[in-house]
């Protein structure tokens, strides 16, 4: 199994930071979250500093910018913006190597069905131009499941497994969204997984936590080919690669 870890254990750092953490410690892979600082449209005006990847035998990942948009705003201004993002995501990823982005597939702000219907018919159609730009450059377009809260969508493996039908995308199963399911294992048996977000939380609430500190059942982590740690404190991503491999002795 690779492992690695989210950049947002080390939000602020920079891209050389998270590369070296990544190598001294032994990591195989190293998701960067697209938020803030690493606003891939800034990241490609500016220009400098890329080729810095091409130094690091570590596999890169990009996660889209989420935050203030949405693939199924009843607004198309959003909708727009919102894949320009991940079109501009796909691009950064071209251009340093990265061999994937992941995106989340949108939510719906008022809780009704024909919204949600609504809503899913918008998130599937922005999310299919995606992956056909993601296509055209090679780079792998992977759509995440969420939280079981029926304002999200992919918060159940039918749901997802739906989407990745739809779009022909891949898919990027977090194992601690899926924890606040019933069935969690129903998300290991996802056809086209790329890889896996890794956190653990008390089957309620999105809390990530270091694994094994919530009920998360480990075991569902066996057998999987690459793990992201997706955790807010460095410290918790030492203690969960840990006990991964741990588990695997």
């Amino acid at each position: 199994m690779k492992i690695g870890f989210s950049t947002l254990a080390l939000f602020m750092k920079s891209f050389e930071d998270f590369l070296d953490t990544a190598t001294e410690d032994g990591f195989d892979m190293v998701e960067i979250l697209c938020e803030g600082p690493y606003w891939p449209r800034n990241v490609l005006n500016q220009g400098d500093g890329l080729d810095i990847f091409a130094s690091y035998d570590v596999d890169v990942f990009l996660h889209a910018p989420t935050i203030d948009l949405n693939p199924a705003s009843m607004n198309q201004g959003i909708r727009d913006e919102t894949l320009r993002q991940i079109t501009e995501t796909l691009d950064l990823a071209s251009k340093i190597g990265a061999e994937a982005i992941t995106t989340h597939p949108g939510m719906i702000h008022r809780l009704e069905d024909r919204i949600r219907e609504m809503g899913k018919y918008f998130a599937i159609e922005t999310l299919k131009e995606a992956n056909q730009y993601a296509e055209d450059l090679g780079v792998i377009l992977s759509v995440e499941n969420m939280p079981h809260r029926y304002a999200y969508f992919c918060n159940t493996a039918p749901e997802h497994s739906y989407f990745l039908d739809q779009c022909g995308c891949h898919a990027t199963v977090d194992l601690g969204h899926a924890n606040t399911t019933n069935h969690p294992d129903s998300f290991i048996k996802l056809g086209k997984t790329y890889y896996y977000h890794l956190s653990d939380n008390d089957g309620e609430k999105d809390q990530h936590v270091a694994l094994g500190e919530g009920t998360l059942d480990l075991d569902l982590i066996n057998g999987i080919e690459r793990g992201i740690i997706e955790l807010n404190n460095y410290n918790d991503v030492i203690k969960s690669r840990d006990l991964i491999l741990n588990l695997s002795k």
